[in-house]
């Protein structure tokens, strides 16, 4: 059986360290993209994970990754950096700064992965994932909280929509996921659920999915989240 290989786009910590080390338990290749590998220490410790630099606010940082996918095709591309930004509770624009580490992080960078990585996924007929949230979901928006972080997640579902009508035609396939209220460092202690579970039910979700799910938004369960 070819061994199949995933590319994980925030991987440090978190959901994204969590998808290196059960991809790599089931033998896949795994590279695992993070701004600063030296100090990924929990992710070093991952046997049969290969550290890359990758900051997805770097054009420049980006392309270099890229050349990995010259050798491995991808069978899966895994878009998981995000930035939640501040913690706001009402309608609140954010200052310049904040403003752009979020939306440089949660929508450029995407933008430029899937860009950077699209025609290796395509050569496999493989599977882009964004991670997202359903604080992207305009139509399930109930507050304000988080401002900031639902803007952005609600313009990278759209890049994620965008990908799918470029790429799918041409053999990929690309979904957004909900990975749920995670037990991490952005979801804080009292999250419903442990990164285990939440990724256990994202892989299922992403060895299911194929052309018809091709522009699909989902729960990390497999339900259907609407825009």
């Amino acid at each position: 059986m070819t061994r199949k290989t995933v590319l994980i786009a925030g991987a440090s910590r978190g959901i994204g360290l969590e998808f290196a080390r059960q991809y790599a338990i089931q033998g896949w290749k795994v590279y695992a993209g993070v701004r600063t590998p030296a100090k990924a220490t929990e992710l070093l410790r991952v046997k049969g994970v290969e550290v890359l630099p990758l900051d997805v606010t770097s054009a420049n940082s980006i392309a270099g990754a890229a050349w990995h996918a010259d050798e491995d095709p991808l069978n899966l591309l895994i878009v998981c950096a995000g930035l939640y930004g501040p913690e706001t509770t009402s309608f609140l624009a954010p200052g310049d700064a904040d403003f752009d580490a979020v939306m440089r992080t949660n929508v450029l960078g995407p933008m430029r992965v899937i860009q950077a990585f699209a025609d290796s996924v395509i050569g496999a007929r493989g599977t882009i994932a964004v991670i997202s949230s359903e604080m992207g979901s305009i139509s399930g928006a109930r507050g304000s909280k988080g401002l900031l972080y639902r803007a952005s997640k609600a313009a990278v579902n759209m890049v994620a929509k965008c990908a799918a009508n470029e790429y799918g035609p041409r053999g990929a396939t690309v979904v957004t996921l909900h990975p749920g209220w995670v037990k991490t460092d952005m979801g804080g202690p009292n999250a419903e659920i442990e990164a285990y579970d939440s990724v256990v039910g994202m892989r299922g979700v992403l060895e299911r999915v194929g052309p018809a799910e091709n522009g699909g938004y989902f729960n990390y369960d497999g339900t259907p989240i609407t825009w």
